[in-house]
């Protein structure tokens, strides 16, 4: 486990976070949960207040895996291989929800993880999040899947870009690439994200540069967490364009915590599990914005403005005509 410390100054809040670089039992739903709870009491050891999963941890980023497409076809094969991602995902909320929040709740923490969230026959790459009393605070889908991630995933809106306001200030997640989207990140801003949990699949180094950009365009505290997987970690016969060696990695972390300024108060670090922890002086985020706040007095609202609609996108929507003699029509409306 990493544990560098911040000073702390005054005598604000200071909240204890870490940010989990491991690999799920890709595929194994149960053996996953049972790894998060593991992971989660080590998380928490020391007082953490506040544990990040990687994107997709429940269970598997299915790296290097074609699902049997090409342009104008699909193979028996590749529809075999979503079945059994689609039976890995999880409902939310669900049976294994619950089980993540009793987790939550038995280390009295916050928690945050990338979970595979199924919607009938769509799968969606979702991050919940889960208060120290194992209640479900909401969840965040992804608004858009990356490149082929587009085969197995479908699209969020804007209905789950929330920022919940919690004991350890306000929390909320922008998944993998959602981080390259501007119009995202000041949406988040404005809604005055102070703790930004990036869960990611993104191991380039150049991650790195993305998480400080974000904590000093937003002044928040960036929270960037990422798997570290073997081939080992996945099925046997799990069909890869990485080959079939165990010990060749499909995924190198990267995970950092930064602070309001940029500063790296945690990794990255690559190619090993490990646990990162780092205190986070909420004060902090004040002192920063004292000469930048992106959606405030350095905003220029007379040039630039946004629009986010938040309203639900439903694919079908039933309308019933009110039934006789109800008070709508009464009154002949």
């Amino acid at each position: 486990m990493i544990d560098r410390d911040t000073t702390t100054r005054g005598t604000g809040r200071v909240v204890k976070a870490a940010v989990v670089q491991a690999a799920p039992v890709v595929f194994d739903t149960k053996a996953t949960i049972g790894k998060v709870a593991s992971l989660t009491e080590q998380a928490t050891r020391d007082g953490g207040q506040l544990v990040v999963f990687p994107e997709a941890f429940v269970a598997g980023y299915p790296r290097g895996a074609d699902f049997g497409a090409v342009i104008g076809n699909r193979s028996d094969e590749g529809r075999d291989e979503f079945l059994r991602y689609w039976r890995s995902a999880i409902e939310v909320p669900g049976p294994w929800t619950e089980e993540l929040g009793t987790i939550a709740a038995r280390h009295g923490t916050f928690l945050v993880i990338g979970v595979i969230e199924r919607d009938g026959g769509t799968l969606y790459c979702t991050i919940v999040t889960f208060d120290p009393t194992g209640s479900m605070l909401g969840k965040h889908r992804k608004l858009m899947p990356t490149g082929s991630e587009r085969l197995v995933w479908g699209f969020g809106d804007g209905s789950t870009l929330d920022v919940y306001d919690t004991g350890i200030g306000r929390l909320g997640s922008v998944i993998c690439w959602e981080n390259y989207m501007p119009l995202l990140r000041t949406a988040m801003y404005r809604k005055g994200v102070e703790i930004y949990c990036a869960p990611t699949a993104d191991h380039r180094d150049s991650w790195t540069s993305t998480m400080v950009h974000i904590a000093t365009e937003g002044r928040c505290f960036v929270l960037g967490c990422n798997q570290v997987t073997r081939r080992s970690d996945f099925p046997n016969d799990y069909r890869t364009s990485h080959g079939d060696d165990p010990d060749t990695l499909l995924s190198r972390g990267g995970s950092c915590i930064v602070d309001p300024l940029g500063n790296l108060l945690a990794g990255p670090v690559f190619d090993e599990e490990t646990i990162l922890t780092a205190d986070l002086p909420l004060d902090d985020i004040i002192r920063a914005k004292y000469d930048f706040d992106v959606v405030g007095h350095y905003a220029r609202p007379d040039v630039f403005s946004l629009t986010v609609d938040e309203r639900p996108k439903l694919p079908v929507a039933f309308l019933a005509e009110p039934p006789q003699g109800s008070p709508v029509d009464d009154q002949g409306e």
